[in-house]
């Protein structure tokens, strides 16, 4: 049975319109088969010409030209340069679809005609900017599905709120901005959603969807200790307290955190130390050094018990060398989870929309800030399979080399689609 057959014939009941299951099947495929061809032109340009967070100007004005030639309501310029669209169809649900829309400071390495030749300045720096993270894709494929449910007009059941967001991939310095920005400005204001959908595209093989109830990808927080010591000479080092010595046993503290201090057994967790900067020179102990890294966990209560265990091992350690420890933590985004009902419900729609190519995603330790949409209503998270058939083609999400196989994208067009009328006619 085609998909869009089954999703007609679940919607025809709550339509209430004389239009038929067949009808309505032909119409939802007719108009994904259509927009394909520009999809993948939207995702060729978009790839050549990508941009850095909070600074998507020319792909926001792709987006919202189209979104009001579909007769949209349209905001712009939230959180920098988002956009949303707001598409009213029947009294029924309000189905929320999200998108980002941010480069990397990358240069790619992909042997392609639409290759990004694109440059940008990111922390005072001249750098080369790709789409190394796939967000091409993501924005290509929700306008497709856009234009897919604007044509079904007075046959949609309930309301879609399009989300295109900036700068998913953090702001340059520091400051809040993406999906949580968006929220503090009122996306979610006008039209509250009954459910979230996202996906993002992932090295699985091309057109295979993975994803799993509960956590899916992992909180993201950072630390910075600053260790202070004594300076003295290097040929003296008992007139002072050396803080790069005590820097490194809190480094080796940090990691008996994870290892030798949580239940294993319970919830994978991560704590790295990314960076150490300290000293000037050789023969000079310094007065201070700073330990820069991440926390990676899938579960809230891990989370601040990991925060208590790295001021506690970092201040103790330092206390005992006669140093001090100062301890700042910044939380990013948090664990991105699905809602368990709603996966179930949606398992279905999945299985059928990838013609069985459906497996339960293995938990990442990567991050993502749908989590703060899916927060405020319940989401739903995809993976789409991006990769090509020659296993030399195949990088991770973030490589100059990341090379999204375009089969996918039908998929990914389909997958939104019939998420969104799946639910609608459930709900």
């Amino acid at each position: 049975m085609n998909l869009f057959t089954r999703i007609a014939t679940i919607s025809f009941a709550v339509l209430l319109t004389p239009i038929t299951a067949a009808d309505l099947a032909e119409s939802v495929e007719r108009r994904v088969e259509a927009v394909m061809p520009e999809v993948v032109s939207w995702r060729r340009d978009l790839h050549e010409h990508p941009e850095l967070g909070n600074r998507e100007f020319r792909t926001a004005g792709i987006i919202a030209e189209h979104l009001r030639g579909l007769g949209m309501e349209v905001r712009t310029e939230v959180a920098h340069t988002g956009v949303i669209g707001v598409l009213r169809g029947g009294d029924g649900p309000v189905v929320a679809l999200r998108a980002d829309m941010d480069g990397l400071p990358v240069t790619e390495l992909v042997d392609l005609p639409f290759a990004s030749k694109a440059r940008g300045e990111y922390l005072g720096q001249d750098v080369g900017v790709m789409h190394a993270c796939g967000h091409d894709n993501h924005v290509a494929i929700l306008m497709g599905v856009a234009e897919v449910l604007a044509g079904l007009g007075d046959e949609l059941p309930g309301t879609v709120l399009f989300l295109f967001q900036p700068a998913e991939e953090g702001t340059p310095d520091g400051t809040v901005g993406g999906a949580e920005l968006m929220l503090q400005e009122g996306a979610f204001d006008d039209v509250l959603p009954d459910a979230v959908f996202g996906l993002h595209v992932f090295p699985y093989p091309a057109g295979v969807i993975a994803t799993r109830p509960g956590g899916l990808m992992a909180s993201s927080d950072s630390y910075k200790i600053t260790v202070t010591g004594k300076q003295t000479h290097g040929a003296v080092p008992w007139a002072g307290v050396d803080p790069i010595v005590t820097a490194s046993q809190i480094v080796l503290g940090l990691q008996t955190i994870v290892s030798r201090q949580l239940d294993a057994t319970l919830t994978p967790s991560i704590v790295t130390v990314g960076k150490i900067d300290g000293g000037v020179r050789s023969n000079i102990i310094p007065e201070s050094v700073d330990l820069i890294g991440t926390i990676r966990t899938f579960d809230a209560d891990t989370r601040l018990d990991i925060h208590d265990r790295i001021r506690r091992t970092a201040t103790h350690i330092a206390e005992a060398a006669g140093a001090t420890a100062q301890v700042d933590i910044d939380l990013g985004y948090g664990v991105t989870r699905n809602d368990p009902e709603l996966f179930q419900q949606m398992v279905p729609t999945l299985r059928g929309v990838t013609g069985g190519q459906f497996v339960e995603a293995q938990q990442t330790t990567t991050a993502e800030d749908f989590s703060y949409f899916a927060n405020e209503a319940p989401g739903l998270f995809l993976f789409l399979g991006v990769a090509p058939d020659d296993p030399t083609l195949v990088y991770p999400n973030h490589s100059p080399r990341f090379y999204a196989d375009e089969r996918a994208l039908p998929v990914g067009v389909r997958a939104l689609t019939a998420l969104t009328l799946d639910f609608m006619a459930a709900n």
